[in-house]
């Protein structure tokens, strides 16, 4: 399967499956994707260190500048910009999926939180992905 895990989605449904995110709402999907999918006893909100998870997004994020675009496939997106990732959690995040329905080899993946930076120069795709 070479797209594996991610199902090739033709390119007319991106647009129905990402959701442009303001920038500080970028960083929080980024930094939540530390988060653990089922089993997180510390989500980055309560976490010590949360500036500082949040200070590392914001360093791989800088790289795409001032003027970098950014979306998500999480649903939170598709009415309001600027959710609150941070609050949500992995466990609060809804998205369109982009994975495989496939079993394989004992893995289940069966839920994704991705975010999208566009800059002039480059893009970067960032990606969390929950399995069993």
């Amino acid at each position: 399967m070479p797209a594996y895990p991610f199902d090739p989605p033709d390119a007319s449904v991106l647009p129905s499956r990402l959701y442009p995110l303001e920038a500080e709402a970028a960083l929080a999907a980024l930094a939540v994707m530390a988060e653990e999918w089922q089993s997180e006893s510390a989500p980055v909100r309560y976490r010590q260190d949360r500036d500082v998870v949040l200070a590392d997004a914001r360093t791989l994020l800088d790289r795409y500048g001032p003027t970098a675009r950014y979306w998500t496939n999480a649903t939170a997106a598709a009415s309001d910009p600027a959710p609150d990732f941070l609050a949500a959690g992995l466990q609060g995040t809804e998205s369109h999926g982009f994975l495989t329905s496939e079993y394989l080899n004992g893995l289940d993946l069966f839920e994704d939180l991705g975010l999208i930076a566009v800059s002039d120069d480059e893009v970067g795709v960032f990606w969390s992905i929950g399995a069993y």
